[in-house]
């Protein structure tokens, strides 16, 4: 597996090598002031040079250092959306909670492999006591708002990012050992999806897909980038316990379900009248405008992989 991981992780360091020297001659040669998708497409090389540099040394650390960096992950993203919405100090016990308890316990399920738990403890028992705690304190002043921005918060940026390093809890046979490959295949081909259509929507967009809620996504966009990581997916099946086939359509449905969530969160960043999530990531902006495709997808490639692959 290490000659695997190697191999991929030398793979993109070529890629964006070779990204980030093509973006320094078109700024070079491009006149001044650089244009406004130039500096984007600068700012996301840069970006990605840190995310991979991070994978990098997360993966060399095994499930101990993934489980642990997507931990930070999920704290990170949770305060940005803490941050954005209402809340009152009669929610100031159930937040202290959704960072001190919530977080540090559907992590350690993940690492005991707790299956059971781990699939209903945010669903079920955190989205019954959460309201009910606030409730207690009598406050009702915009009480379904605060509750269902809570919900929603520890929903994304806790359940659906906890189901990344969950997938090294699997027993893919044939495929001992290797699980950290799985997460790999995943990130890439979701966020590799991300860039495709973000290069698809420049060179042909012409129709948007939802003016109202991401004015830059477009059908063209859309088509495209899903192709394109479908065929991405398909050369990466050699890490993957998938046929050449398998992987094509499981990479087109995280894509898919990726490109969903990057809607959705676009639709609440619009509600909340902000642009981005946070300012964590020069470019990017914050981790959940990094994590919102992965949101989606991860649950859904989880469920795949353990309904469809392992015993």
């Amino acid at each position: 597996m290490r000659h695997e991981i190697s191999i991929l992780i030398i793979g993109l360091f070529v890629v964006l090598s070779t990204a980030s020297i093509t973006a320094a001659t078109l700024s070079a040669r491009a006149p001044k002031p650089l244009s406004a998708t130039l500096v984007n497409l600068t700012q996301r090389i840069n970006a990605w040079w840190v995310m991979v540099a991070l994978m990098t040394v997360a993966f060399f650390f095994g499930r101990y250092g993934m489980t642990i960096l997507f931990a930070l992950i999920s704290f990170a993203a949770l305060r940005e959306f803490v941050t954005l919405t209402h809340s009152r100090r009669s929610d100031h016990w159930v937040l202290l909670g959704m960072f001190g308890i919530v977080i540090p316990f559907q992590y350690w399920l993940v690492w005991t492999a707790w299956y059971g738990l781990f699939v209903i403890f945010i669903p079920v028992y955190c989205f019954l006591l959460m309201p009910a705690i606030t409730a207690l304190h009598g406050d009702t002043e915009r009480f379904l708002e605060r509750i269902a921005a809570q919900q929603w918060a520890i929903m994304i940026s806790v359940y659906c990012v906890s189901h990344v390093p969950a997938l090294l809890t699997f027993n893919v046979p044939g495929f001992e050992g290797r699980n950290l490959l799985l997460i790999a295949f995943l990130i890439i081909v979701v966020q590799g999806s991300d860039v495709l259509q973000y290069i698809f929507g420049k060179l042909f967009g012409k129709h948007r897909f939802s003016p109202t809620v991401s004015p830059s996504k477009t059908w063209e966009g859309l088509i495209g980038g899903l192709v394109a990581s479908s065929l991405l997916g398909a050369l990466l099946s050699f890490i993957t316990p998938f046929s050449p086939l398998q992987a094509s359509a499981v990479a087109f449905v995280a894509c898919a379900m990726g490109f969903l969530g990057g809607l959705v969160a676009s639709a609440i960043k619009r509600d909340q009248g902000v642009k981005d999530w946070g300012h964590l990531i020069e470019g990017h902006g914050g981790m959940l405008d990094r994590t919102d495709s992965l949101v989606f997808a991860a649950p859904i490639f989880f469920h795949i992989v353990r309904y469809f692959w392992t015993v």
